[in-house]
């Protein structure tokens, strides 16, 4: 995160943690934008990316008790939504895969390799369709952690250090946010 950025949020954090429930609010000003943006690459839907950023918010609030007193909070709250869009993309594969009582999947359904689809057609130059079906199909070869660098990096803004910072809270975040 940016350091001014970093400041805010992690005195946000602390005043919301301390029960300033303004300091939720603040928190959520300054970083649902960005959030958003991050969750709608990765679920090509904006409604979705909508959803998933309120679960993402209120999963953090059920976790604060759990926050590193004094650490960057943007990290573990990419983290959070991270680990939130994964388990509605597995949730929505099993749903699809109920549904489908001749073997077809819906149209729309994406798999979890084209859950990035739209972000990168957005990110490709429009004049050249070829460009963009090559840059879709290197995305979608990547291994689902480096395919995360390069939409953290390459279509969320991130700097390398930040979606380093956030792949690994990612990893530690426990699977029951």
């Amino acid at each position: 995160a940016l350091p001014s950025m970093t400041a805010e949020a992690t005195t946000l954090m602390l005043r919301y943690c301390d029960g300033d429930p303004g300091a939720f609010r603040e928190l959520y000003a300054l970083l649902a934008p960005r959030l958003l943006g991050y969750l709608a690459h990765m679920a090509r839907d904006r409604a979705v990316a909508e959803d998933l950023l309120q679960h993402t918010f209120l999963k953090v609030h059920r976790a604060r008790a759990a926050y590193v007193r004094g650490a960057d909070p943007v990290p573990w709250i990419y983290a959070i939504a991270h680990r939130t869009f994964l388990d509605e993309a597995r949730r929505s594969k099993r749903a699809i895969a109920r549904d489908d009582r001749e073997g077809e999947v819906p149209e729309v359904a994406a798999t979890l390799t084209g859950q990035e689809r739209a972000a990168a057609e957005e990110a490709a130059p429009r004049h050249d369709p070829e460009v963009a079906a090559a840059a879709m199909a290197a995305l979608e070869s990547l291994p689902p952690q480096q395919r995360e660098a390069v939409i953290l990096t390459k279509l969320d803004g991130r700097s390398i250090a930040e979606a380093a910072e956030i792949a690994v809270a990612a990893a530690r975040t426990p699977r029951a946010l």
